[in-house]
């Protein structure tokens, strides 16, 4: 096996992972950079996420994206006894669609179950055998599965461009942890499974049903906390409806495996429909990392861009003249869509009225030398149109903050770059506002009306 996976990794070295889409010509160039390699999941992300056995199409995923609340999917990408074997959607050209996309993926391998398992094996014991339970050699044969298993997973994943230094999750479906000899083969499986995964540059993650294959790590890491190396991530099978990653515990420590390093199933097998597209999934609430982290935003070396208020500006009089602050993050917003070429000072002078003009006239807007709600709306939501949801941060977040505070001056929008539960309100509350059905996401739809000014 070592053999063949020196092989196969060497043949797929080269391939690599398209990163965000280009934006479009007039964004701002130094704002929309990002790596063209990332891991699956994010390192930090906080949102919905959805499985479902076979990957679903092009398509589905992009209608989905549009419209459902869901920003990460689990695949299947390797293990004998999973039920989906042929996967003619998943390829590498899916995955970096879906990475450039927007979603964050969640790779997993059904492979060998546990020895005392009812269910499985799925196609026979010379197909997907189960884990070896012959303790001979400290379960020596559990602990090649694991770690055969684990070699697998890394040639599937990059073979379809996924990166080291992503998670990859194995599905140890429901068992008895009554069973000793089950457990004790289960546990050193999942341990070669975790050892190999580090050694080969990826990370650990392990999925199982609260009652079984997470109490049984709780349990031996609470009891042997440096016997076995532990998954680094947890992802925990739990029906209970409820969207976040606790669970009861008895069987799980609430302190293991945070912060940052949970993920649950809260709701299994069901049909949903988004978008008039119906797949069967079962739902997950994702905590991983610090969650929505915004980043770092610098603008024209420091100009204050995120306001109060955005001032109505019109030409200076003797008894008016237009705010300091509103004018220098009118320059330089359009100054970085090369809008404007003047000086970043402050004044609402003919230079600068000139690019209002310019900018009013390009958006099929009377050319006025009032800037007003409208015009506003369409410079702070300019540029690049990403979907925005729940669990989304940074950059588009806070343009669309900023022109929905102009929008919607009554609902005191905060511009933090972060897609909460409150943002998610006030995104839902604009689009029943501009005629919009009501779900709260900034889809394309969304996008195109702020980007015409409407409020």
């Amino acid at each position: 096996m070592s053999a063949l996976l020196a092989t196969a990794l060497a043949s797929v070295l080269a391939i690599t992972l398209l990163g965000a889409p280009q934006a479009p010509s007039d964004d701002p160039v130094d704002l929309t950079a990002t790596s063209t390699n990332r891991p699956t999941p994010a390192t930090h992300f906080k949102g919905y996420g959805f499985d479902q056995c076979l990957a679903p199409t092009q398509a589905k995923m992009d209608t989905w994206m549009e419209s459902s609340p869901f920003l990460a999917v689990g695949i299947y990408i390797s293990g004998a006894s999973r039920a989906c074997r042929s996967q003619p959607n998943l390829t590498a050209t899916w995955v970096k669609n879906q990475l450039a996309r927007g979603w964050q993926l969640l790779p997993i391998t059904l492979g060998p179950q546990a020895s005392c398992s009812t269910r499985y094996p799925k196609y026979g014991a010379a197909v997907d055998p189960k884990i070896s339970a012959n303790n001979a050699n400290g379960y020596a044969t559990a602990r090649n599965q694991g770690r055969i298993e684990a070699d697998r997973a890394v040639i599937a994943s990059r073979a379809l461009g996924i990166v080291q230094g992503s998670t990859l999750f194995y599905d140890l479906e429901a068992f008895d942890i009554g069973n000793a000899t089950c457990k004790a083969s289960a546990i050193r499986f999942l341990d070669s499974w975790t050892k190999r995964l580090h050694a080969l540059g990826y990370k650990s993650g392990y999925y199982s049903s609260a009652g079984s294959g997470i109490k049984m790590v709780n349990d031996f890491k609470a009891k042997y906390p440096t016997t076995f190396t532990y998954p680094d991530t947890l992802w925990i099978a739990r029906w209970d409806g409820a969207a976040n990653t606790s669970v009861s515990s008895s069987y799980l420590a609430p302190t293991a495996w945070t912060p940052g390093r949970r993920i649950k199933q809260y709701q299994g097998g069901h049909n949903e429909t988004w978008g008039g597209v119906t797949i069967n999934i079962d739902r997950n609430f994702l905590e991983l990392g610090a969650g929505m982290v915004p980043g770092r935003e610098v603008h024209c070396g420091g100009v204050a861009v995120d306001l109060p208020a955005y001032a109505t500006l019109k030409m200076p009089t003797a008894s008016y003249k237009p705010p300091v602050a509103s004018v220098k993050a009118l320059q330089c917003l359009m100054a970085e869509f090369k809008a404007y070429t003047g000086k970043v000072n402050g004044s609402y002078d003919l230079t600068t009225r000139r690019a209002v003009y310019t900018w009013q006239r390009r958006r099929g807007f009377a050319a006025s030398s009032t800037w007003g709600n409208r015009d506003w709306i369409t410079l702070l939501s300019a540029g690049a149109r990403p979907v925005l949801k729940y669990g989304s941060a940074g950059l588009y977040v806070r343009r669309v903050q900023r022109a929905m505070r102009v929008a919607m001056p009554s609902r005191n929008i905060q511009i933090t770059g972060v897609y909460d539960a409150t943002m998610a309100a006030h995104a839902g509350y604009y689009r029943r506002q501009v005629g919009v059905s009501s779900y709260n996401i900034v889809n394309t739809a969304t996008w195109l009306k702020l980007q015409t000014g409407r409020y």
